[in-house]
């Protein structure tokens, strides 16, 4: 659940007991863009050992940012895969392909942030959905653009 600000100079505050948690895919929503007046979107994943992440994509407009609080993050970064590990910090710029995971032998512990915000919260619920066996993979193909979530293929990954 977002805390909407009622001013863009408000403070987003978000307590660890209101948060959404999505636990099919280890995700605990933070704010998404409408809670920050569109300055940012913002959520926490808590993979198991060696668990995807997300699978390879590019955001058009939005820059992501990886912060790992505990555990090793393997990101792919264009063509390359980069291990992150706790207190590693990663930007990745609009248009570059990218996916993450854990490391096989760890696990992850991450905030994700994408500046400018986008409106995100719906798509990871749908993300949810897929893993529960709700939806079909293909319901997001129809929403890549919405959600400045388009899928790449990647021979790195």
């Amino acid at each position: 659940m977002s805390v909407f600000a009622a001013d863009p100079y408000d403070p987003v505050v978000v307590r660890a007991g209101d948060a959404e948690q999505l636990p099919e895919i280890g995700h605990c929503l933070l704010a998404d863009a409408s809670a920050s007046n569109g300055a940012l979107s913002a959520h926490r994943i808590q993979l198991a050992r060696g668990a995807d992440g997300a699978v390879p994509h590019r955001h058009d407009h939005s820059s992501e940012l990886f912060f790992v609080v505990d555990g090793t993050l393997q990101v792919l970064v264009g063509s390359k895969v980069i291990t992150a590990g706790s207190g590693d910090f990663l930007v990745i710029p609009p248009r570059c392909d990218h996916a993450f995971r854990a490391a096989p032998e760890n696990t992850a512990d991450a905030l994700i942030v994408i500046t400018p915000g986008i409106e995100r919260f719906d798509y990871l619920r749908q993300v949810a959905r897929i893993r529960r066996g709700e939806a079909s993979r293909d319901s997001l193909l129809t929403k890549q653009h919405r959600y400045d979530t388009h899928f790449v293929t990647s021979p790195a990954w």
